[in-house]
């Protein structure tokens, strides 16, 4: 008798071989009633994520995290839109990315292709469920979610919904699966699903990322860990420079967009540090400055070389004084995570070389780490953002779900070689 991970991962397999002919419009019919089925049934959604939101209480879960958790109305009618704009987006499958004429006469057509089947392992974000099969639909390829237990029962209520949805659509049965058990063997057993599923990812924190990259039998694209930073430089407009740095830092703390490390030119830190650290301190903001820092802002704690390496996901930043755009990226490049980095410059010198030398996924210039989205990057939704570099980086929208596959048309060409 096989267990639920088997039997879940071979019906997606299974449904995968269809779903990759089901047309452009009949996926867009699904994606919509998936939406519609969402606001007809918010209440009940609602109600499975007040179970979870008071086991979070219960056990002492950080406000940021249970933020990450917590529904409400707003949030199911925007994940509702997000199905729609997933539906407006151009299909990705068929599309001929190439095609050329050997000497020969063979005529070769590159096509893109679904991928097959995704398996997604997250934590506690139930948003995390629609997104990843409304990309994974319209891309034509069959998901397995496997959340976490703490969102579990918000998990559940929200797959049983869309899957309705979807399958009252035409969409072949067994293409959107849920794993129910949240023990540690299940997620183990999923690992080694490699003659079901194509390409896991994971979308989390480091633990959960490091765990699955390092276990995983399956091909993996590692995403999410943000240790982001925001250089602020001798040229910089002070005003655009705090306000940059105050939304990437407090907007949104706890998403893998934020800032956790804030490097300042010394020929403005005297000057900067008043603006920028008193408007943190204000939002709560814990701030951990190196020395140069807490002789100009006494009111700093002492950051570690740890402080540095760590994503926060909380109102905390790291700050250090730097002497230039070449220690800046210097310390960049050895600490980061390799997701998103911003340079606050009036220099376009510097501003070049910032782009050019700093080795991450999304590298900005003037503007706040927090655009680093599929939705801000106008992909629609997004299934994580990669901070490798095969075969996606950066925000994966439908394009990163789908591979190609040459098509050769010949008239009897036979080979002598």
């Amino acid at each position: 008798m096989s267990s639920e991970v088997e039997s879940k991962c071979r019906a997606a397999a299974d449904a995968a071989r269809e779903l990759s002919n089901v047309s452009a419009a009949a996926k867009n019919i699904a994606l919509n009633a998936m939406g519609e089925a969402l606001l007809k049934s918010a209440k009940v959604i609602l109600d499975a994520n007040s179970v979870d939101i008071s086991a979070a209480d219960k056990k002492g879960m950080s406000k940021t995290l249970i933020d990450r958790l917590a529904l409400d109305g707003k949030r199911i009618q925007s994940m509702a839109e997000g199905l729609s704009v997933v539906a407006k987006l151009p299909d990705p499958i068929g599309e001929v990315i190439s095609e050329f004429k050997r000497p020969n006469g063979l005529k070769i057509k590159k096509i893109r292709v679904p991928l097959g089947v995704i398996g997604i392992i997250y934590e506690a974000r139930p948003n995390v469920t629609v997104d990843s099969a409304a990309l994974c639909l319209k891309a034509g390829n069959a998901v397995v979610l496997r959340g976490g237990s703490d969102a579990i029962n918000s998990n559940i209520a929200i797959a049983k919904t869309i899957s309705s949805g979807a399958y009252s659509a035409g969409i072949p049965e067994g293409s959107i699966q849920l794993i129910e058990d949240t023990r540690r063997e299940t997620a183990e057993e999923f690992m080694r699903m490699r003659q079901y599923i194509d390409v896991l990812i994971p979308r989390g924190g480091a633990g959960l990322i490091k765990s699955i990259v390092e276990n995983s039998r399956i091909p993996t694209i590692e995403t999410g860990e943000g240790n982001c930073h925001a250089y602020v430089e001798s040229t910089a407009d002070l005003k655009m420079a705090s306000d940059i740095v105050f939304n990437a830092k407090v907007s949104r703390p706890s998403v893998c967009n934020a800032i956790e490390t804030l490097l300042v030119d010394e020929k403005i830190a005297a000057k900067f540090f008043p603006i920028i650290l008193n408007r943190l301190e204000q939002a709560g903001v814990e701030i951990r400055g190196d020395k140069r820092t807490r002789d100009i802002y006494p009111a700093a704690k002492s950051a570690t070389e740890q402080d540095w390496a760590t994503e926060f996901l909380a109102l905390i930043i790291a700050v250090k004084v730097v002497s230039g755009v070449d220690e800046a990226i210097e310390h960049i490049n050895r600490y980061s995570t390799k997701h998103s980095e911003t340079i606050v410059t009036g220099d376009k010198k510097a501003a070049e070389k910032f782009t050019s030398r700093i080795d991450s996924a999304a590298v900005y210039v003037n503007a706040s780490t927090r655009f680093t989205d599929g939705g801000e990057f106008g992909f629609g939704a997004e299934i994580g953002i990669s901070t490798q570099k095969l075969h996606a980086r950066g925000p994966m929208g439908l394009n990163e779900l789908t591979s190609y596959k040459y098509v050769v048309q010949g008239s009897g060409q036979v080979r002598e070689k």
